[in-house]
Order: structure tokens, then C-alpha cells, then sequence
């Protein structure tokens, strides 16, 4: 079983979702690795991985716009010292997810037709993210 690790740094543009698919896939296209596991780890708690729609973009507004109204911005929480959305954007950390693991078949990521990895960014402000990549295989 081979082993192959790097992480990604990420330059994020304030609360959206940024699309890493290209990055992750040639991470997995460079390790050389055609059957395993990729796993990906984001290393904060202030923002988050998910796999979703990559072709209709109005899939990713109205994920966005839920997500605002469950859990709104504000000083209505005890943890504010950095700010109206700093707790806000711990909580949908919580309510999604910090890691992702996709099967590696052929030398490329088992990823659906519409399926795209997207970090999402819940501070209102740009962040550099560092995205870390494990990949165990043959």
C-alpha cells in the first residue's frame, strides 16, 4: 500500500463556496495511486468541506441561503470576540463537515456526473485555508 500526502492552501473571498475539485484531482493524478482513498481534511473550524451540484449554481445559492437563515450572524451569541460571524461560522462548521473521503478507481476520484468538492468559506472576510490531502492506495 503506497502512501502520499500534500497540502493545498487555499485563498478563500469571504462566505462562499470555493471549488477544489481540480486541485484535489491533481493531487490524485500526480500520486500516481489508481485504486485507494482520498481523504481530505480542512485544518479550521470556521469553515468547511462538502461534496455537492457542480452544474446548477442556483443548488449552491440556496445552500448558501439556508444555511444564513438556520444560523444567522449577530452578537446573540456568548463567543463574539472576533466578531458578528465568527461563532455563526463555528456552528456551520459543526452542521456540515471538516473532512471528506471519495474512492480513488482508475487513477482519478469516484466523483458523480454533477458531484464537485467545495470549501466553504462561513467568515464574511477572505481566509488563507489549508486544505490537507491523504491518499493510500496501490
Amino acid at each position: 500500500m503506497a502512501y502520499y500526502q500534500q497540502q493545498l492552501t487555499i485563498r478563500t473571498q469571504g462566505k462562499k463556496l470555493h471549488k477544489v475539485t481540480a486541485q484535489v484531482a491533481s493531487v490524485v493524478a500526480d500520486a500516481g495511486i489508481q485504486t485507494g482513498l482520498c481523504t481530505l481534511f480542512l485544518r479550521h473550524t470556521s469553515a468547511s468541506l462538502i461534496i455537492q451540484e457542480n452544474a446548477d449554481p442556483s443548488v449552491l445559492a440556496d445552500l448558501t441561503n439556508f444555511l444564513a437563515k438556520l444560523v444567522p450572524d449577530g452578537y446573540q451569541y456568548i463567543h463574539s470576540t472576533e466578531g458578528p460571524d465568527d461563532m455563526p461560522a463555528h456552528i456551520r462548521t459543526v452542521l456540515t463537515h471538516t473532512s471528506e473521503q471519495i474512492p480513488i478507481a482508475n487513477g482519478r476520484l469516484v466523483l458523480g456526473t454533477w458531484q464537485g468538492i467545495y470549501l466553504w468559506e462561513h467568515r464574511d472576510h477572505g481566509h488563507q485555508r489549508e486544505l490537507f490531502v491523504h491518499l493510500s492506495g496501490e
